[in-house]
């Protein structure tokens, strides 16, 4: 009888612990280890909350160090190809013998509507406009440039002559008549000029939709175009290119003249293209829509204030938390971007999205953190003292911590993994965003708990909102403020959402729902595919975007150039024949791989060897060099002989001059390029044209192979400035399924480490690894393609996805009670208005984001959208249930809780407990 007396008087916990296996010893003592370190914290914040604010303040001032070492980088091929690659050794081996990159600036000139360009009145006023082009004067750095000053110079750009602008590299139809509008306005029989271009393939390259007669001669097109190379200054600062005087010249004189075609000529329509469009027209869509960036954070405020506590200012009211929220963001973005300068992790086009991205997961946290303020208050405010409230705050971060512990932790190593990315926008992203949410759990923890203590005294002490100093002149109503309660969200999932679900036919039509979500899920991942998603990135009102459609409509057959190059002095005289011949062997390539065009137009094919045997066989004893047997030079000096004099300026070949390298002695020729070019390579993707990236893939590959067999030819080797963007297609559909697996299973071990249940881990991650494959489901059947921002995206949504699961499976642990049923409904009562208001709040946010015009913007505010949505289903519906059926036993700790939610006074943990 005594020893009965005895036991009864004995704690719970001890039977618990009794009785009580490895696994859920191991639960239990993580929970009470992560409790009691914030309950501490708790105390620690609580006491000193104004030193604990300027701590905060301190600690991201100090990290601004990091911004003196500020690094940015603009350079695609150093942002999204990874380093190291055989496309990044040919640039290296191109530029070094071709170093002067030319700027390229193309305008197509087309009559509209189908008509003929090839008319008198329609040349004359192409005419005019290049005219414009070639005279007007560019004020740069106060210094004025024309044309004929900066371009590319080279021969052979006219029919006949070499002054002025023919001595630039300029393709056109127009050099017939030497760019002189008096010589075209002369010419009677102008057609027969233009015939003499050249071949029938050659005219079939620079004319849009030609006609010819029975002769071959050209009757009509419906385009030309006219192309300027003016030659690189470009220098690399702050990792952005930059070539301010040829840039001023495009502004200035090219773009400005192109886009007032239109209006200014009746017979001509322009489309236009400059070296540096793509950047303008990218960077200002990104630049324009950082105002729907603002718009989204003012929403998040408004959706804070109004939901942390009463809209109306006064007793109750959190407007000054919901800034306080948003602080916590700024704070921990200006903190992660600092440091991870510090670690020397450049800053890219893509990383202005971290902000929004921060403000999603913190939004969260401060939700839970309110959540469980108000939980642990269990009497009228003005009953409360400060050392009551400081209490109150550490058993609310008691409650809490853990919680977005597991978030942030989660968070952070699903950005950290994919920190190691071969693709370097990709790895320098995730190190800013993984700095960024270990700041977000610090301030949360700190500097957000601090001011929420602030804010709970100045409501027990009837003080205003905003001007705190201020004493309210309405008393307090006591009689209406007696402790928490349960507010209408809450009583929702209590008494509808939580009945529902959780009934038999619930559980059955739950799981259904989700095994079809699953289903389609693993059918859309199956079929997404990498695209070339470069167009997209232009804004939906850009003028590139007609450029591309002219193009594609009038030059369906032109692609992607190529250059193969020769190395090897004697070797390259030793090879002239076959290198002359060269065409036979890219004949016949067009319609398989490796997708070469034929080699029958100047334009789809240029070859200096072959260029020079022509003139060899034609110019004969004028050559003056000895002639061997086989028509060329006899001694390889007499070889370089003749070809500099064959390519130099006014030569024969002039055309050809910067194909070729001598020795340093100029005794041998080095090195010989020959330029190819592929077919067209795209592909309809609903009513838009884009590069079909697997066709692109294998050329490059069958490329490659095709040289390499070429084992009788001197050392060789292929470029193409497309290349360096084709290497990333082939890795990039690696980098975002391994990426996201890594993140997925490093969501599993933080989980099972802190959430420390075994099933409960396995559960969250089951539910979180579904919503991965249910959002690259929805990706495919919105025709939202792999690329660089929709990796960036999913490896954001491995993170986002874990928080909604991860606070509903932690609360379920500590809801007490043997009843599963009851601890589910306990748990979505508790955690369910904070997981569904921060997910709500995001949502608002990213409504914004999808009326905007960058495609990056779209694609993220698309992906965020259905990751909140996914993950709120996952989190709020799918995980209860399966808790329902498959959940463990409770923690040691956990609390039972009465109708209305709050914890029962014999099983709540006290102070000094969680102290120890």
């Amino acid at each position: 009888f005594f020893l009965a007396v005895k036991l009864q008087q004995l704690p719970n916990s001890v039977f618990i612990q009794q009785t009580m296996s490895c696994v859920e010893k191991f639960g239990n003592t993580v929970e009470h280890t992560i409790g009691g370190f914030f309950h501490k914290v708790g105390l620690a914040v609580g006491n000193r909350p104004r030193l604990t604010i300027l701590i905060c303040f301190i600690v991201t001032a100090l990290t601004g160090y990091g911004f003196t070492t500020w690094e940015t980088e603009n350079r695609q091929q150093k942002l999204w190809v990874p380093q190291d690659t055989l496309a990044q050794d040919e640039t290296e081996r191109y530029q070094n013998y071709f170093a002067s990159n030319a700027r390229f600036n193309s305008v197509i000139l087309s009559a509209g509507s189908g008509g003929n360009v090839l008319t008198k009145e329609s040349l004359v006023q192409a005419m005019e406009m290049h005219k414009e082009i070639e005279t007007k004067v560019s004020l740069v750095e106060d210094k004025n440039y024309t044309l004929t000053d900066l371009c590319v110079k080279a021969g052979g750009s006219c029919a006949s002559g070499f002054q002025g602008v023919c001595l630039c590299l300029v393709n056109s139809i127009l050099k017939q008549w030497n760019y002189d509008v008096e010589l075209l306005n002369s010419d009677t029989d102008f057609m027969t000029t233009l015939t003499n271009y050249g071949s029938k393939e050659s005219l079939e390259a620079v004319l849009g939709n030609p006609t010819f007669d029975d002769n071959g001669n050209i009757v009509s097109a419906e385009a030309f175009t006219i192309t300027y190379f003016l030659e690189s200054n470009m220098e690399v600062v702050n990792g952005r290119e930059e070539d301010p005087i040829n840039e001023g010249w495009e502004e200035t004189v090219f773009l400005s003249v192109a886009e007032g075609v239109d209006s200014k000529y009746s017979n001509i329509n322009s489309d236009y293209i400059s070296s540096r469009s793509f950047s303008d027209e990218f960077g200002g869509a990104i630049t324009g829509d950082l105002l729907l960036v603002q718009i989204s954070y003012v929403v998040a405020f408004l959706y804070l204030g109004a939901n942390m506590g009463n809209v109306k200012c006064g007793t109750g009211s959190r407007w000054t938390m919901a800034f306080s929220a948003l602080m916590v963001v700024i704070l921990s973005t200006g903190a992660g971007f600092g440091v991870s300068s510090i670690f020397g992790f450049f800053f890219g086009p893509v990383h202005s999205l971290l902000p929004f991205i921060l403000l999603g997961i913190g939004v969260d946290d401060a939700f839970v953190i309110v959540n469980a303020f108000n939980r642990e208050r269990d009497g009228p405010r003005s009953k409360e003292d400060n050392e009551a409230l400081t209490q109150r705050c550490a058993r609310a971060l008691a409650r809490a911590g853990a919680s977005i512990t597991v978030t942030s932790l989660t968070d952070l190593v699903a950005f950290g993994i994919s920190a190691s990315s071969s693709l370097p926008a990709l790895a320098s992203f995730c190190a800013y965003a993984s700095f960024g949410i270990l700041f977000l759990w610090i301030f949360a923890s700190t500097f957000f708990s601090a001011t929420m203590v602030l804010d709970e005294r100045r409501q027990r002490d009837n003080r205003r909102e905003c001007l705190c100093c201020l004493t309210r002149k309405v008393p307090m109503e006591e009689d209406e403020d007696t402790g928490f309660e349960e507010g209408r969200v809450s009583r929702y999932f209590r008494n509808y959402h939580a009945p529902a679900i959780l009934s038999i036919p619930g559980k059955f039509v739950t799981l259904l729902v989700f095994t079809g979500l699953l289903a389609f899920g693993i059918f859309g991942m199956l079929n997404l595919s990498v695209e070339d998603s470069q167009r997209s990135f232009i804004p939906d009102d850009s003028y590139l975007l007609e450029y591309f459609d002219a193009a594609d409509k009038y030059y369906p057959s032109t692609g992607i150039e190529l250059a193969i190059v020769f190395e090897g002095s004697s070797d390259i005289y030793a090879s002239r024949e076959a290198l002359a011949t060269l065409d036979e062997r890219l004949a016949g390539k067009s319609t398989k791989a490796p997708y070469i065009a034929e080699p029958i137009s100047d334009t789809a094919y240029t070859n200096i060897m072959a260029g020079f045997s022509s003139y060899l066989k034609t110019a004969g004893s004028n050559v003056n060099v000895t002639l061997g047997s086989d028509g060329w030079p006899a001694t390889e000096a007499e070889f370089v002989t003749a070809l500099t004099s064959y390519a130099g300026f006014g030569g024969a070949g002039s055309q050809y001059n910067r194909d070729f390298i001598l020795s340093a002695d100029a005794k041998s020729v080095d090195v010989v390029v020959v330029k190819s070019e592929y077919v067209r390579l795209t592909k309809q993707s609903g009513d838009k044209v884009i590069d079909d990236a697997d066709s692109q893939i294998e050329a490059m590959d069958e490329t490659r192979a095709l040289v390499s067999s070429w084992t009788d030819l001197p050392q060789r080797f292929t470029y193409s400035e497309k290349f360096i963007g084709i290497e990333s297609f082939k890795v990039i559909k690696k980098e975002l399924f391994l990426n996201v697996g890594l993140a997925i299973l490093a969501v599993a071990i933080i989980v099972f480490f802190t959430v420390a249940s075994p099933m409960t881990s396995f559960l969250i991650t089951i539910n979180v690894a579904a919503c991965i494959i249910e959002i690259l489901g929805f990706m495919y059947a919105l025709g939202i393609v792999i690329d660089s921002v929709s990796v960036i995206n999913m490896v954001l949504a491995v993170g986002l996805s874990v928080d909604y699961s991860a606070h509903v499976g932690h609360c379920f642990m500590v809801k007490g009670g043997e009843d599963k049923n009851k601890r589910a409904l306990e748990a979505l009562a508790d955690m369910g208005a904070s997981v569904l208001n921060g997910a709500i709040s995001t949502f608002l946010a990213v409504v914004v984001l999808l009326f905007s015009s960058s495609y990056v913007f779209r694609v993220l505010s698309t992906q965020f959208a259905l990751t909140v949505g996914l993950g709120v289903l996952h989190g709020l519906v799918g995980l209860p249930v399966m808790l329902s059926v498959l959940g463990p036993k409770p923690f040691a700790s956990a609390k039972d809780a009465d109708a209305s939610g709050k914890p029962t006074s014999t099983d709540k943990a006290s102070d000094e407990e969680l102290d120890a």
